[in-house]
């Protein structure tokens, strides 16, 4: 009876494995637990090809009008592809989640503001894209919000809980339905107001935006995601995939997204894809329900599994009851309908995050190849940090038809390349003078 029992305990354990694999919170994830190209892709790709990202791309054209309007969103992620895709490069080649990619550059003890802030603000992504499930619901049905936002918030909760595995899943479903439904919905429109007028659409004179600020904006949409992008590249077989798995996101998935919002927004139309749909009734109204949680479970998944890893890093935890904790918090701030109040803090995401991710490139990419976590904590990163938050802050208020994001991350750099270049060179210095006594 006992060898019954211990072969049943053995086949669950099996069982557990298989559909709830091992996250190495702690460690980087071994090359033969890597995932294959496809499946990093697919888990990059349904994350921005959102409605959140077309409701952008819509803000951006009614701003600065259809042409400017594409050129910020081309420009801005080719700049995410190059800051991304960087930040993927160097958490795949040691399979780094955010928290160990940080300690490198902040120490083991430092690397906890960055990584709290950062796992904090990705967590107020999650209610506010999990409130907006609700808002839809409610407007375009008269469903009830509590309940929406309560049923949404608990979906999300349960994908993230089974892994970066689920994440691939969603995108897998998530993105080709954006895509086909998007066209869909802008080949109406642009049926009813022809091609011309859409391009010569000049934008709306009441919500007038810089070309910066449209960059900026494109940018913040992902800032924090992008930065934290160890979470989800560590799992590439090498930088090639890992390169291939980003360009996926950014300029593919984000810049489709973008450009849908765009043109229904430069249209007579100027709809968003689900309310296209669930106006019209029917199946097609069936169908826009289905795609709304599918789409926002994308992102909502997306970012609550980011901040999951990063917080269980931070108090020696697991993914798993991180991710029951947070999304408690999130789904709370979500029906208390809280998550309203975030969008203006995490526009602060511009001014804050982009600086940290610049740090890490010079700091790991240039001045200390192959580095690994060894400091409590390193002061250079911090003084950079928050010089490079200074002036984008200045930026903000002072000049904004410049990209506050943009800004941000290249004096941070370029603060933190010239202290810490200046350290080595007096470090060499002292070495050879001691060398010659």
């Amino acid at each position: 009876m006992s060898n019954v029992n211990a072969e049943l305990h053995r086949v669950e354990e099996d069982m557990e494995h298989v559909i709830l694999e091992e996250e190495y919170e702690h460690e980087s994830v071994p090359l033969k637990a890597r995932k294959g190209v496809l499946s990093v892709s697919a888990v990059w790709m349904g994350f921005p090809m959102i409605i959140t990202g077309a409701l952008t791309g819509s803000a951006i054209v009614a701003g600065i009008g259809f042409t400017k309007g594409m050129w910020a969103i081309l420009l801005g992620n080719l700049i995410m592809f190059a800051y991304v895709g960087t930040l993927g490069v160097l958490s795949t080649k040691k399979g780094y989640n955010f928290a160990l990619q940080a300690s490198t550059t902040f120490g083991r003890k430092g690397y906890v503001v960055a990584s709290g802030l950062l796992s904090t603000l990705i967590i107020g992504w999650f209610a506010v894209q999990t409130g907006l499930t609700g808002t839809f619901m409610h407007d375009a049905f008269g469903a009830n919000l509590f309940a929406m936002t309560l049923l949404a918030g608990l979906l999300y909760m349960a994908v993230t809980f089974i892994g970066i595995k689920a994440l691939s899943y969603i995108g897998i479903v998530s993105a080709p339905l954006f895509v086909v439904l998007g066209l869909w919905a802008v080949t109406d429109v642009v049926s009813q107001s022809g091609w011309s007028a859409i391009t010569s659409f000049a934008g709306n004179t009441a919500t007038p935006l810089s070309f910066g600020v449209a960059i900026t904006m494109v940018i913040a949409l992902f800032a924090d995601a992008g930065t934290m992008t160890g979470d989800f590249n560590r799992w590439a077989k090498n930088p090639r995939d890992s390169l291939i798995a980003t360009f996926s996101a950014f300029p593919f998935a984000n810049v489709v997204a973008l450009v849908f919002g765009g043109i229904l927004t430069a249209s007579v139309a100027k709809t968003d894809i689900f309310r296209f749909f669930a106006d019209k009734g029917g199946f097609l109204a069936v169908l826009a329900v289905l795609f709304l949680f599918i789409n926002l479970g994308s992102v909502c998944s997306h970012c609550l599994y980011n901040g999951a890893v990063g917080w269980s890093h931070i108090v020696g935890g697991r993914m798993r009851v991180a991710t029951i904790i947070l999304g408690a918090i999130g789904i709370f701030a979500a029906v208390m309908g809280i998550w309203s109040f975030f969008i203006n803090w995490l526009t602060l995401l511009g001014i804050l995050v982009p600086p940290i991710g610049g740090i890490i490139i010079v700091d790991q990419f240039f001045l200390r190849k192959g580095a690994d976590i060894a400091e409590n904590i390193r002061v250079k990163p911090f003084v950079a940090w928050g010089i490079g938050s200074a002036v984008a802050l200045i930026v903000e208020f002072n000049a904004p038809h410049f990209s506050t994001a943009v800004v941000g991350l290249i004096v941070a750099a370029i603060v933190y390349w010239i202290i810490a270049a200046n350290e080595k060179a007096s470090a060499i210095q002292s070495s050879t003078a001691s060398r010659r006594i």
